[in-house]
């Protein structure tokens, strides 16, 4: 299969180096050298700089003549401005010959720009994704995705993301043993667990820079499994509840109701994640009323049930967590009701 990697100039030398060594590596697991024939295509000149000072020789050139293609993949530049229309023009050509196509970090961009995004679903580093979201109003982009699968469309958030994406093709390909023994050779997670969010980067995002505040939050954060009302909170940095919820969203840019609900969302995802507590202790000891409470705000935020959540990310067995498959049919993967996609509907207790 040959991988085509676009390599725009400054390109981020690891969405190139990532996704060929484990292609490579995987080759090199089934016996078959020639099972990736893997490409690196420049814009236009011989060598391509990537960051690190690393330069790269390119294979081919998009001024070259076409040449068969099984996978395209655009990688990104993390610091690129403009688009070059006959980049443009070269992936309109070249995408629809493509038994599939995707990018790492900001080659979605180059991608969206050529109209190969309609009606898909996409994924970018999360410092660009509210910058693609501004340029491409009527494109889906999750944020917080390591990498997302969208027909033959696949996207990945950049940087480290590239390995992530290269092993699911790789698994797509030959199997989940190849993939698996490829992963454990790079000393990676074949499916890493969460998602560029991950180590409370939404919450560290999140905190104020007001000293009363911070002293607020990390009240709340080292008291998560307790009520957490406005009343209470903010009497414990000696502020009236009203000034306290009008600092609190003008500081940190939301209500002290939804930070308490990313909290124990947090928490309880670091739980999902790494034992095999039952899900009601786990909503017991994140300060979730109870499991349906806990079920709902995660529906809410991070558009899964606490459930799904531990069947896509867990750390230890199935075995280990029996609670898993625990849940209501027809319920734990039903859609939230518009209350519950009110902001004002979140307990804050």
């Amino acid at each position: 299969m040959r991988i085509a990697i676009l390599a725009p100039p400054g390109v981020q030398s690891l969405d190139v180096v990532g996704p060929a060594e484990i292609f490579w590596e995987a080759a090199r697991r089934l016996g078959d050298p020639g099972a990736y024939d893997v490409q690196v295509i420049s814009t236009g000149a011989p060598t391509i700089g990537g960051t690190g000072k690393l330069r790269f020789l390119a294979d081919r050139t998009i001024f070259d003549p076409d040449e068969p293609i099984d996978t395209l993949l655009v990688a990104g530049d993390p610091s690129f401005q403009d688009i070059d229309p006959e980049v443009i023009a070269w992936l309109q050509r070249r995408v629809p010959t493509a038994r599939r196509f995707g990018s790492i970090c900001t080659g979605v961009f180059l991608l969206a720009a050529a109209g190969l995004l309609q009606d898909k679903r996409v994924t970018t580093h999360w410092e660009c994704a509210e910058r693609f979201s501004r340029q491409f109003p009527d494109i889906a982009v999750d944020a917080d995705a390591i990498y997302l699968r969208d027909g033959p469309l696949i996207t990945a958030a950049g940087v480290t993301a590239g390995i992530d994406l290269a092993l699911a093709l790789v698994e797509e390909d030959h199997g989940r043993h190849i993939a698996m023994i490829t992963a454990r050779y790079m000393v990676v997670f074949l499916r890493r667990p969460g998602g560029q969010s991950q180590f409370s980067a939404h919450l560290v995002g999140q905190m104020a820079e007001t000293t009363m505040i911070q002293k607020a939050q990390a009240y709340i954060l080292a008291n998560i499994d307790h009520p957490l009302s406005v009343d209470h909170v903010a009497q414990t940095v000696g502020m009236s509840p009203r000034n306290f919820a009008r600092v609190f969203r003008r500081e940190v840019g939301t209500t002290p109701a939804d930070f308490v609900a990313m909290a124990r969302v947090d928490a309880a995802r670091r739980l999902l994640e790494d034992t095999a507590q039952p899900l009601q202790r786990i909503a017991a000891s994140c300060g979730f009323a109870d499991m349906n409470t806990m079920r709902r705000i995660f529906a809410k935020t991070i558009g899964v049930t606490p459930a799904a959540y531990r069947s896509r990310f867990h750390t230890v067995s199935q075995a280990a967590a029996p609670d898993m498959e625990r849940q209501p049919k027809g319920r734990a993967d039903r859609p939230a009701s518009k209350a519950d996609r009110m902001t004002r509907s979140l307990p804050f207790n």
